[in-house]
């Protein structure tokens, strides 16, 4: 009860209107949880994200107490079973621990679709092919019939859940535990928190990679693939390009110290 209140008047603070932002930013206090770990980029892998999760359950428990799992965003696209990956984490919950679904590119890009189908078919070309597929819509055929762009609008709004919309637009775009910032794919180097763009903190790369925050905290992040976990300036990156390399990374931190958790490879 004390955390569900201390996490809503975070909400309330940081939830002022911000320059370019619309989405949330959280605040945690990591004296509440035994660890925190971070799941990477899953673009629709599902037997991944099982095996991730199942592999935290079992980690969690070991340590004991509560602990925060904060997902990085893009769950969607590229990968074949992106309905199964909405499914899961619409439907998830954990007596081992909390979590937190952050916002990332492609979800922010799938839910504009779903919103606008018959405006935004440039998103086929990003993935979202793949994951019209994972629904049963076969988008390419529907578009060279005659039911052309309206009848694609028209099978989504009849197919893609309500749940798995409202979903997409009630995603935060950060979390905050102490002095470890989690974003999908980075910030803005010496801009405050407060005034980030949500499109800076699901897009940019540069110069975040290269320059780091520009402050005196960690950023923990997915969006750029790496095919190990990459440490920069202040920075960890934990997009392993799971959608081609069956390897979705789970970093944890606890007493201080930052592991990763073994999920085993699952071929894709």
């Amino acid at each position: 009860m004390l955390r569900a209140a201390r996490r809503l008047l975070s909400k309330v603070q940081t939830g002022k209107q911000r320059r370019g932002s619309t989405r949330s930013h959280l605040s945690f206090d990591s004296k509440d949880y035994a660890a925190v770990y971070a799941v990477g980029d899953i673009h629709g892998c599902y037997e991944q994200l099982r095996a991730a999760y199942t592999a935290i359950e079992k980690d969690a428990a070991v340590i004991g107490g509560r602990s925060l799992v904060i997902f990085l965003g893009d769950y969607v696209d590229r990968g074949l079973h992106s309905k199964s990956v909405m499914n899961f984490l619409c439907s998830r919950s954990s007596s081992s621990f909390e979590s937190v679904f952050l916002c990332g590119n492609h979800d922010e890009e799938f839910l504009q679709f779903c919103l606008n189908p018959s405006r935004k078919l440039a998103w086929l070309d990003f993935g979202g092919r793949e994951t019209l597929m994972s629904y049963g819509i076969d988008a390419d055929h529907i578009l060279k019939s005659a039911g052309g762009a309206q009848g694609l609008a028209q099978a989504v709004r009849q197919v893609i859940p309500d749940q798995h919309i409202e979903f997409l637009k009630g995603l935060p775009i950060l979390a905050r535990v102490d002095d470890v910032v989690f974003v999908h794919a980075g910030i803005r180097p010496s801009v405050p928190l407060n005034e980030q763009s949500d499109y800076d903190l699901t897009w940019i790369r540069e110069p975040f990679l290269s320059k780091g925050p520009g402050f005196e905290f960690t950023v923990v992040h997915g969006h750029t693939v790496t095919m190990e976990p990459s440490f920069g300036r202040q920075r960890i990156g934990i997009d392993t390009g799971v959608y081609e390399t069956g390897r979705l990374t789970v970093l944890k931190l606890s007493n201080g110290e930052v592991s990763f958790v073994d999920t085993n490879r699952v071929s894709s």
